[in-house]
């Protein structure tokens, strides 16, 4: 909560009278997004409310457990039902990846519910693992220079915010389950329901970064402050060229 905090008055995520829509999956990362703003609501200095939406991809998915747990804690939360598994059927090519194409249907789906509940904000559970590993991946595969932002605003006006951008992976894995919690894994993953290719390339940049950081201990301190102290000029960016 001392980190999200920090981060949180870095740069001001979350505000005086915010409503936020927060993607629930039901994974670890979004389960711990959940109890950290209810947290922080009891914490902070100002009001905000949020709601919790799960978008059910329409293949007959159980969220009952997840449902129950909400309403357990007091969170609001409802599930989005929508038919993106059978788009996905006449959309997704033989031996392609699904993977890109259910994350933006998702993120679509949610920026939509968000503005018809009437929401400012739209916040996702992504943390530093997932910022290093994008930043990776664009490098190696993309051949470009691009993270995940704490806080960028979407083409329809939406804010888009990542409350536990700094945090690392395993704490919020340690979170799950030094409180039981039952998270979501991989079963209700769409994508095991196509034959394509699997995405390596997010699993080798995951295992390349676990070796670095095991050869240098420090290197998640080091990509959190490098992705804040950007030399645009020192790169081959004529436009920036400092003349």
């Amino acid at each position: 909560m001392s980190k999200l905090g920090k981060t949180n008055a870095e740069f001001e995520l979350i505000q005086e009278g915010d409503k936020i829509l927060v993607g629930l999956s039901g994974g670890k990362d979004s389960l711990t997004l959940i109890h950290a703003l209810k947290e922080q609501q009891r914490r902070a200095p100002f009001n905000f409310e949020f709601i919790a939406v799960t978008i059910s991809y329409g293949m007959g998915e159980d969220y009952s457990k997840l449902e129950a747990h909400c309403k357990e804690h007091g969170i609001k939360h409802f599930v989005k039902e929508t038919n993106v598994f059978d788009v996905a059927k006449d959309k997704i090519r033989q031996n392609s990846s699904s993977c890109s194409f259910f994350s933006r249907m998702r993120r679509g789906y949610l920026y939509s519910v968000a503005q018809e509940h009437g929401c400012n904000k739209v916040a996702l559970g992504h943390h530093l693992d997932d910022a290093a590993e994008s930043f990776f991946m664009n490098f190696i595969y993309n051949g470009q220079m691009r993270s995940l932002a704490p806080k960028y605003k979407a083409g329809n006006g939406l804010i888009v915010i990542r409350p536990l951008i700094q945090l690392r992976e395993r704490q919020l894995s340690a979170f799950v389950m030094d409180n039981n919690l039952y998270a979501i894994g991989d079963e209700l993953c769409p994508s095991q329901y196509f034959e394509e290719k699997m995405p390596h390339a997010r699993a080798q940049t995951k295992a390349m970064l676990a070796k670095m950081e095991k050869d240098f201990p420090s290197l998640f301190v080091s990509l959190n402050s490098a992705f804040k102290n950007i030399s645009v000029e020192s790169f081959f960016d004529k436009e920036r060229f400092l003349l």
